[in-house]
């Protein structure tokens, strides 16, 4: 929600784009930002033998962001919104958040548990703001962890992890620690996993209650 609140300054950037699009289907477009999303999420899965390949992904990230805004922007100057293509756009943007997200959750940079609360964090606070809707509440985009924050971290996260491993010498690109006795090591990448489980299901609940309230009003 941090930066869903400042969608409409990235206008400058889509209108003009929108403009080239008048007699360009949004569905179309939704489906080349979850192809898109789909790349990103293999090529992330695939740089830990090719370090590389991490920036190679967050640039496909950030792409796949601009189209999954891009159909919106096109849908409203042009008339083209309608339910079915923004039922589509929700499916789409949920399996675009598992192919990106899950591409690092099951590869070589991520615990697997680590990915799965992950998963389960970004899955859960796009479910609550849906929910909304569905019960008669107003959609709901409040709370720590919007879309649009999830698209900027998971671009960011991987110039980071590379940055750190091949520029700065190895230095910093992952950090060691005990609990209890026991030795924990985390990169980059599990940090960006880490906010994703613990702040999503926060994020999570705040819609919950959020939506519970908002009930009470209408009923």
């Amino acid at each position: 929600m941090v930066l869903d609140t400042q969608r409409s300054k990235a206008d400058p950037f889509l209108v003009p784009v929108a403009k080239l699009c008048k007699n360009v289907s949004p569905n179309m477009i939704s489906w080349i930002g979850l192809i898109l999303a789909l790349i990103a999420g293999i090529v992330l899965y695939m740089s830990h033998d090719n370090h590389i390949l991490l920036i190679v992904g967050a640039v496909i990230v950030i792409f796949s962001g601009y189209f999954d805004s891009l159909d919106g922007k096109v849908a409203k100057m042009y008339n083209k919104a309608s339910k079915k293509g923004d039922y589509l756009d929700h499916v789409f943007d949920r399996y675009a958040d598992v192919f990106m997200i899950g591409g690092i959750a099951v590869s070589a940079w991520c615990n697997p548990y680590l990915g799965m609360a992950a998963l389960v964090g970004v899955l859960l606070t796009s479910y609550m703001g849906t929910q909304a809707q569905a019960v008669g509440a107003p959609r709901l985009y409040a709370g720590l962890l919007g879309r649009a924050d999830r698209v900027v971290l998971t671009t960011v996260f991987p110039i980071l992890q590379f940055i750190f491993l091949n520029v700065a010498n190895g230095d910093f690109a992952s950090f060691s620690f005990e609990i209890a006795g026991a030795s924990f090591n985390i990169c980059w990448l599990e940090i960006m996993m880490l906010w994703f489980a613990v702040v999503g299901n926060i994020t999570a609940v705040q819609r919950a209650i959020i939506t519970w309230n908002n009930m009470s009003k209408i009923e």
